[in-house]
């Protein structure tokens, strides 16, 4: 999200751009300096599941479109945190899309992700695909889904959905797969890889995730859904050899697997999340940074800007991989 206030405030000097942020223990505001000092940017630090405070945010800024990114998002905390990503993701995008609805809000962009699907090894998903989540993560943005969708439906409300594939790139707080990779190797420190490792992701670039909502913002059509996705796709494990290769330069296989740390599989780990993205297409819109571009310009953010985050040597902790979802003991 921080790469797309940046872009909105150096390209739209007439918008005034207001940046609501809990501040959790995944943000940074270094992500903003180069746009912190600027007249039509604010930052106003606050929480999405306060509606006293939404409600007045929205009466006294005038604010005429949203994008909606708050979310917890680390799908192996969800599996311990079940209960938390439900009020945050859900019960906060239910307060959010309430107020915005109520100041006649123009546009309302909420951005989900592509686990809403849930996995498949050949199917591709398009826009009507079933939600059928596997995670407490994923269940919470397709929760958090009907909720948007249901303001379209009852009020003709302006809401779009967008399903992305992994985003990476600098900024990301070093829990994700690749800055956690590339920073443990950065550290002489071994990749953790849950499982056989063969699970397969597509990756997209930050610019190019960027470029997709400013298109949608422009041409997004009310009520509709955006699948934002790449072709480009590898295991983790292809991934932890290419990062291998990369920042400790060799092409020695039995040196790649020196790096390379095989722990149990988290309690369910989707093979895959392929997407037709074709309608975003039609909008114009194509990713365009190659992957071997992309990665070298984060290895090299990730070299200078690892401690951006006061926590961020937690972040590389290996995560526990089995836990109950339930958190509740009945009567």
């Amino acid at each position: 999200a921080s790469h797309v206030v940046v872009s909105l405030v150096k390209n739209y000097p007439n918008y005034l751009i207001i940046n609501l942020d809990k501040l959790d223990y995944c943000a940074s505001l270094k992500n903003l300096e180069t746009v912190s000092e600027k007249e039509n940017y604010k930052f106003i630090q606050g929480d999405i599941c306060e509606p006293d405070f939404i409600k007045q945010l929205f009466e006294t800024e005038k604010i005429d479109i949203v994008l909606h990114f708050a979310a917890q998002t680390h799908v192996d905390l969800s599996f311990w945190h079940a209960l938390e990503f439900t009020y945050v993701n859900v019960y906060g995008t239910n307060v959010l899309v309430a107020a915005a609805h109520e100041a006649n809000v123009e546009k309302f962009v909420y951005v989900s992700t592509d686990e809403v699907y849930g996995g498949s090894t050949d199917e591709e998903f398009d826009e009507s695909s079933p939600k059928r989540p596997t995670n407490p993560y994923a269940s919470s943005k397709a929760a958090a889904e009907c909720f948007v969708q249901s303001y379209w439906e009852r009020y003709q409300f302006p809401v779009v959905i967008t399903r992305s594939s992994n985003v990476y790139g600098p900024h990301q707080y070093p829990e994700k797969v690749i800055p956690k990779f590339i920073s443990l190797l950065q550290q002489n420190k071994k990749c953790c890889i849950h499982g056989s490792g063969l699970q397969r992701r597509n990756f997209l670039y930050a610019t190019d995730v960027v470029e997709a909502f400013l298109t949608v913002l422009k041409e997004g059509k009310p009520g509709e859904i955006y699948n934002i996705g790449t072709n480009f796709e590898m295991s983790i494990a292809q991934l932890a050899k290419e990062l291998i290769h990369l920042i400790k330069k060799t092409s020695s296989e039995s040196e790649m697997e020196h790096w390379m740390d095989y722990v149990k599989d988290r309690p369910t780990n989707d093979l895959r999340y392929p997407m037709n993205s074709e309608k975003m297409h039609n909008l114009g819109w194509r990713p365009k940074v190659p992957w071997k571009e992309g990665i070298k310009k984060t290895i090299e953010w990730y070299k200078e800007n690892f401690h951006n985050w006061k926590n961020s040597e937690k972040a590389l902790e290996p995560f526990p991989v089995t836990e109950p979802i339930a958190q509740l003991s009945g009567p």
